[in-house]
Formats: C-alpha cells, sequence, structure tokens
C-alpha cells in the first residue's frame, strides 16, 4: 500500500495530525519534499511536538521514517530538531531514521542570500520564510548543491567546498556586498553538523523498494499545499519543490512506484502564511475573531496566519491537483462560534462569476462571491463519533463535499490524537 498524505490549499492544514494518526497503519513515513520552511504539530499523551524536517511518523516506536531525494535539509536545524525530541523521551536512531543520500543539504550562505533577497525585495518581497529554500533548490538545479552522500568522502567534499564557495562569492560579496563566506567556516559546518549523520544515510530508493517488495506499508508525507506548488500553485508566490501527490514517489527515490491512494487535507476555514493572493480573507474584527478561535499561528515561523472562509473554487482546484481520492477536514471545531458560516463559492471577475481557479495573475483582480450555510453554535470538541456531531455540522460537511467534488473521510475536532471522526 503507497498512501500519500498532502494539502489541498495553501499548507497548514493540519497533515501533521493526520500523519501522526494513519501511520499507526503504515510501516515507513517518507517526506518527500521541502526543507525546514514549515512545520508540523502533532499533540499526543506526551505532549505537543513541533516538526519541520522530521516525518510525523518519527512519534510511533515501529515506523521506519524517511528523508527523500527530493528533499533540502539544514544540518544544524535537523540536529537541533532531533536533540528536542530525545529531550522529551523519542527515541531516534540510524534503525528509525533514514535519510536518502541524494538529498541536498541547506547550507548557511543559502539561508544568508534568502533573508538579504528579501531585504532588497522590500514591500515587493515574496513572503520567504528566510530558511534558504529559493536558493538551495536554486543551486540544485544549476547543479551546485552539495548532497548528503558527499559526506562519506570528506577531500573530495572539501576540494568541492572551496570551488562552490569561490563560486557563491560572486553573488553574495559581489552582488549583495555582503561580507564574504570562507571555505573554513562552510568545512566547520560540514564537521559540526554532517559528519555525526552518516550513520543515517542510505540509499531510500532501494530501501523503500525492497519495503515495498516485502508487502510493506508506505506513506508519503507532504509539505505545505498543492497551491505552494512550484508549477500549480500561486507563482510566484509558492515554495521552490513540487508538494503535488503525483511527486510522491519521485521525491522519496522511487520513481517507478505508482500510489495506490492519495488523501488530501483540507481546513473547514481557509488560512494562508506568508505574501500573494489570498481571495477569500477577511480583515479587522472579522479576521481576528477566526484567528484568536483557530489559534492561527505559523508552527515553523510563528508569523499570524491570513484567515477567512472556506474557499470552494480554491480546495476543488487543490483536490483536483492532489488527485485526492478522500479528504480529511479538520479543525471543524473552530467553526462552532458562528451562527452563519460564509463559504466562497465563486470569484468575481470582471462582472462575471468564475467557478475554476483562474490563472495566478488574475487572482488580485478576483473578489469572494460568498454563501451561507447554517451554524452550529455548539461545543463539538468532545464528539468522536459520527452521529455525536450536530444536524448542521453534518449539512456543512455535504456541502463541502458537493462543491469539492471529493468524499470527506474525516473530521477533526481538536488537536488532540483521538480528537477526530472517520465519517465514511
Amino acid at each position: 500500500m503507497l498512501t500519500s498524505v498532502c494539502g489541498v490549499n495553501w499548507g497548514d492544514e493540519g497533515k501533521g495530525k493526520i500523519v501522526d494518526l494513519l501511520s499507526q497503519e503504515y510501516d515507513y513515513v517518507c517526506r518527500y519534499q521541502g526543507g525546514n520552511n514549515a512545520g508540523h504539530t502533532v499533540v499526543n499523551e506526551r505532549g505537543k511536538f513541533i516538526l519541520n524536517l522530521l516525518p510525523s511518523g518519527i512519534l510511533r516506536e515501529n515506523v521506519v521514517n524517511v528523508l527523500g531525494p527530493g528533499m533540502v535539509i539544514d544540518l544544524k536545524h535537523l540536529s537541533e530538531e532531533v536533540a528536542r525530541l530525545r529531550e522529551k523521551g523519542i527515541g531516534i536512531t540510524p534503525e528509525n531514521l533514514k535519510i536518502s543520500d541524494k538529498a541536498v543539504i541547506t547550507m548557511p550562505y543559502h539561508v544568508l542570500l534568502d533573508c538579504l533577497e528579501e531585504d532588497r525585495l522590500a514591500e515587493k518581497k515574496f513572503g520567504s520564510t528566510r530558511r534558504g529554500i529559493a536558493p538551495v533548490y536554486a543551486d540544485k538545479y544549476m547543479k551546485k548543491a552539495f548532497r548528503m552522500g558527499e559526506l562519506f568522502d570528506e577531500d573530495r567534499l572539501f576540494a568541492r567546498v572551496k570551488d562552490v564557495v569561490a563560486w557563491k562569492n560572486l553573488t553574495v560579496a559581489g552582488g549583495y556586498g555582503h561580507a564574504p563566506i570562507t571555505a573554513e567556516e562552510i568545512e566547520a559546518y560540514f564537521k559540526t553538523y554532517g559528519f555525526p549523520l552518516k550513520d543515517y544515510i542510505c540509499d531510500t530508493g532501494a530501501l523503500l523498494d525492497g519495503a515495498h517488495r516485502a508487502g510493506k506499508k508506505i506513506m508519503f508525507e507532504a509539505q505545505l499545499g498543492a497551491l505552494r506548488d512550484i508549477d500549480f500553485g500561486i507563482y510566484p508566490f509558492t515554495s521552490s519543490s513540487s508538494t503535488i501527490a503525483a511527486y510522491a514517489p519521485i521525491g522519496a527515490g522511487v520513481p517507478h512506484l505508482k500510489l495506490d491512494k492519495s488523501i488530501g487535507v483540507m481546513k473547514a476555514y481557509s488560512t494562508c502564511v506568508g505574501e500573494g493572493p489570498f481571495t477569500a480573507e477577511y480583515f479587522g474584527e472579522k479576521a481576528e475573531k477566526l484567528r484568536a478561535a483557530g489559534n492561527e499561528y505559523g508552527a515553523a515561523t510563528g508569523r499570524p496566519r491570513r484567515v477567512g472562509p472556506f474557499d470552494a473554487v480554491a480546495s476543488a482546484y487543490g483536490i483536483r491537483c492532489q488527485g485526492a481520492d478522500e479528504v480529511v477536514l479538520t479543525k471543524l471545531d473552530v467553526l462552532s462560534l458562528y451562527e452563519e458560516i460564509e463559504v466562497c463559492t465563486a470569484y468575481e471577475l470582471g462582472g462575471k462569476l468564475l467557478r475554476e481557479f483562474p490563472y495566478p495573475d488574475l487572482l488580485g483582480r478576483c473578489k469572494p462571491f460568498y454563501e451561507s450555510v447554517k451554524g452550529w453554535r455548539e461545543d463539538i470538541s468532545h464528539c468522536r463519533k459520527r452521529e455525536e456531531l450536530p444536524r448542521a455540522a453534518l449539512d456543512y460537511i455535504a456541502y463541502l463535499e458537493e462543491k469539492c467534488a471529493c468524499k470527506i473521510s474525516y473530521a477533526a475536532v481538536g488537536p488532540e490524537r483521538d480528537a477526530i471522526i472517520r465519517l465514511k
């Protein structure tokens, strides 16, 4: 069984919680793209965990967790993330954590360049997390990046460092006028944070292929959502990797395998971190009310999330991009404060109603067209069965299913591991 769990919207949909829940039925969980520029929050009996690079299956003792070749890995951040989990009693060893030898390394100068460019852009910035993601993916495709497998050949690695540093300073010092980086500081970075990880590095493609042949169940965990995908998202306000389910086997190192199931995750309302068009956005008091109720602040950055009602236009598009066979609806409990719940069912553009998601450049000129659905105005966070939900909540779920043309199989009503209801 090969299953992907992917975001339908702009990210921050609650994928970590869903992967943590469903991973009890899987043998492997693999992150296949992105870096430490987003966070997955998981709450269980041991406490609250925010994961940036590690797959959400790391909290399950019997699950092997994989960082695939499609990822970009900040060595320092990974080392610190592992240390934080160990302090909370989570065991992380070369047996339950595998890092692809083909995964690319996020270097300190990538973070530096990310910050320098955002500062240069000022009011025209992309809303980067300033964690070096765009620069490191740029270097990957320019064939100037370092990969995890290079850590095994120190002489060759350090010879490459000198060449790459000379090339990178053409931009760091020559372009931005910043103090040049040195080969010594880069070598120290590898020695301090890279070499201690050697026991975790392997050919994850061969590992997962063998697991599949042995009948093991593999889950692929995405970061961010369809609308942040480099090809299909709200470009250029996207991430620099492919966040869609179809890329999962590629980014995991097993491009010859095919998914059996794609599970999309979306919130019962809309949230967005960072810059870019966000058509169904609330402002002022309306936004503060929803943001406070949902505790909408970025897990990786702490930034207040932009919020709004459920966007059926964007969600239907995201579901299609993800090829979702079913959807998990998260944070349904947050909407308990509304008597009437607004839903964006179309965009207004030039006097016409659009029900298909338009080319990203047009989004800034679109206005939301709302319909209203009756709310339930009662606490549902204690509900654990479908029949315990109020009729109005079930009607809201059915309404979203109709607008998005995809079945909603689960509804989450709280952050805890068991705060989820199977609907189908």
